[in-house]
């Protein structure tokens, strides 16, 4: 079994199902991201898991231990990052982290030790001796995330981490989620940001209408809906008088003229440049790009859900 094992997880509110009979395992280690719109049943999912809603029906496992009939004793290895902040305006960063690490029992030493360490790490230390509400967005959203590691969890949750922050805070974020998969944490992150869980995520799934579409790696989620091949010419002749001949003497391919006058040649089969080079070259026509193209995992989130990919960037604002 690994860290985290979901097994015919619903939730319905009243008539609305917001999560509909999911299942997934989430190894240790392993940086796990959850990518839908809002609305699609990430925020439900993720507080089920972590024993902050109780679900209509199935299971949950975070290491070893049932969410469902022992909430506190599967909380104590988990740090929760939720969307909003649970930290104190008046209080500066480091009494903040202190009174987080206080709540599970570290002794002051200890947690005055711990404190020190990750406002350093999260490069928070000047800010330290500020209250909370004097911090940016971005310096929220790191002390939040540094108070959830205080008692070194051994798992992460982080319900949309870069959600509204600046990109430099945004940049140290992923950073900081890649370090603490190398240190053995696991890190489950729900997003709508398609470049984020392309960058950092070791496995993802796609859920859209509380149910999940897809998941595996991003290869797999490539390979899984990889049809045919393509390749984009830019070339010296005039586009659309170029493509006739192309499909005539390139049987089994489409060629489709783009708004920039560039070409691209579609086939179910791979397409070998050197022939239509040679075609194009004993024609006199330069070549400028050649270049095979592949389909982005904002392509596969589209195809498999039907969702166009703006509604996830309308979301980011």
């Amino acid at each position: 079994m690994g860290m985290v094992s979901v097994s015919n997880l619903k939730k319905t509110y009243g008539s609305f199902t917001a999560v509909n009979n999911i299942s997934f395992e989430v190894q240790k280690g392993e940086i796990f991201g959850f990518l839908g719109p809002n609305g699609a049943g990430k925020t439900s999912t993720i507080n089920m898991m972590t024993g902050l809603s109780r679900p209509t029906a199935g299971e949950v496992i975070i290491g070893g231990t049932d969410v469902r009939k022992q909430t506190k004793k599967a909380q104590s290895v988990m740090g929760i990052v939720a969307d909003e902040s649970n930290l104190y305006n008046e209080m500066n960063g480091f009494d903040n982290l202190c009174f987080c690490a206080a709540l599970y029992g570290m002794e002051k030493k200890e947690r005055e030790t711990k404190a020190r360490r990750l406002l350093e790490e999260f490069r928070l230390k000047d800010a330290g001796k500020r209250p909370y509400k004097a911090y940016s967005k971005g310096m929220k959203r790191k002390l939040t995330i540094a108070a959830a590691l205080i008692h070194s969890p051994q798992i992460l949750f982080l319900d949309e981490p870069t959600s509204g922050i600046d990109v430099e805070s945004s940049r140290q974020i992923r950073g900081m989620i890649k370090e603490l998969k190398k240190q053995g944490t696991t890190v489950f992150l729900t997003t709508h940001n398609i470049d984020e869980a392309e960058r950092i995520c070791d496995r993802i799934a796609f859920i859209s209408k509380g149910q999940i579409v897809a998941l595996g790696t991003v290869p797999e989620l490539m390979a899984s809906v990889s049809t045919g091949h393509a390749v984009r010419f830019v070339t010296s002749k005039n586009a659309e008088e170029l493509s006739t001949e192309l499909q005539n003497c390139f049987k089994g391919t489409e060629v489709a003229v783009q708004p920039d006058n560039s070409l691209i040649m579609k086939s179910d089969e791979p397409v070998s440049l050197f022939p239509v080079m040679d075609f194009l070259h004993n024609k006199g026509i330069d070549v400028y790009e050649a270049k095979e193209l592949r389909p982005s995992l904002e392509d596969v989130f589209v195809k498999l859900t039907g969702i166009d990919s703006s509604v996830l960037k309308r979301d980011e604002r």
